[in-house]
C-alpha cells in the first residue's frame, strides 16, 4: 500500500496530493483550480489544487459555519 504525499508550491500557491505512484495517462478537471491525475485504469493518483490557500481557508470557513467571516490580507 502506498503512503499518500503532499507537496504544497508556495511561490505557486499550489497544493498537489501524490496518491500513487507512477505515470500519469489523463488530467480531469473536478472544478475550477481541481484537477485530478489518472492513470492508464483511470485509477486516481493525484490531486492538484490550484489557488491553495484560498481553496483550504474557504473549506475551513466553511466547516466551523463560518463561510461570511472576511479573513485578513
Amino acid at each position: 500500500m502506498s503512503k499518500h504525499k503532499m507537496n504544497y508550491f508556495s511561490d505557486e500557491d499550489v497544493l498537489h496530493i501524490l496518491i500513487e505512484e507512477g505515470r500519469e495517462s489523463e488530467c480531469r478537471e473536478l472544478a475550477p483550480n481541481i484537477t485530478a491525475e489518472l492513470n492508464e485504469r483511470g485509477e486516481l493518483m493525484g490531486i492538484e489544487i490550484l489557488n491553495a490557500s484560498e481553496f483550504i481557508q474557504n473549506i475551513v470557513l466553511e466547516q466551523a459555519g463560518l463561510k461570511d467571516l472576511k479573513m485578513a490580507s
